[in-house]
């Protein structure tokens, strides 16, 4: 299952679903407000999209299966794997720092002018977007929303999943350093892996082959083990 960044949408993930082998099903969630789920309330909490997704988690039964997350999205798939009746064989964390390096952003406070920066400079949003003004304020609403969600979310103390931890990021991401990032190894009873790649905060999008490949071997690796 792979949950999108903040202000993204399931669509985000169709490179990696048509990539990874077809014995591979690829489920990407859909937060509310958005896309096919336009008419539902945004939320604004962590927590809450952590229960939408849990029922389907457990539809998932005696299956292998697998949590990707990018930048906010890892969280969420974090605290998932925390909440699911069994653990998912691997957590695959990209673009986000470990939950328990709290950064003081502000974000979600902005006006639109401030929040529109910060899109522009983390890349990642169609430049095009930025020249429709009614396009571009129907989307800020779930930008807001989720960059709140994230913002706000603190770990449980000594918050851990029972499963490997693979961690990719860009190396010039401004969102995560290597430091930060190999903090992850404090979020998991089992080990970790960290990945560097050249690129920033949506690294993915220039190296969809390598990211692919690292994680049909990830996900090779543990299920020759069941």
């Amino acid at each position: 299952m792979c949950f999108p960044h903040a202000g993204g949408s399931s669509s985000f993930f169709f490179p990696l679903a048509r990539a990874l082998a077809p014995d591979v099903e690829v489920v990407a969630v859909q937060y509310p407000g958005r896309q096919n789920r336009r008419s539902e309330p945004l939320l604004t909490r962590i927590t809450d999209l952590v229960d939408g997704v849990l029922p389907e988690l457990d539809r998932a039964g005696d299956l292998p299966w697998a949590l990707f997350g990018h930048s906010m999205g890892a969280v969420v798939a974090f605290e998932a794997a925390r909440r699911a009746a069994r653990p998912p064989l691997r957590l695959f964390a990209s673009g986000r720092r470990a939950p328990s390096r709290i950064r003081d952003e502000d974000v979600h406070t902005r006006d639109d002018a401030g929040l529109i920066a910060e899109l522009r400079r983390l890349g990642g949003t169609d430049p095009r977007v930025f020249d429709e003004p009614e396009l571009l304020a129907g989307l800020l609403p779930a930008f807001r929303a989720d960059y709140r969600a994230i913002e706000t979310y603190r770990p449980d103390p000594g918050a851990a999943v029972g499963c490997p931890v693979t961690v990719l990021i860009g190396v010039e991401d401004p969102q995560v350093t290597e430091d930060e990032a190999r903090s992850w190894r404090h979020h998991t009873t089992d080990r970790t892996d960290l990945h560097v790649f050249p690129g920033g905060h949506f690294y993915l999008a220039d190296h969809q082959r390598r990211v692919t490949a690292l994680i049909a071997a990830g996900l090779g690796d543990l299920s020759a083990k069941e």
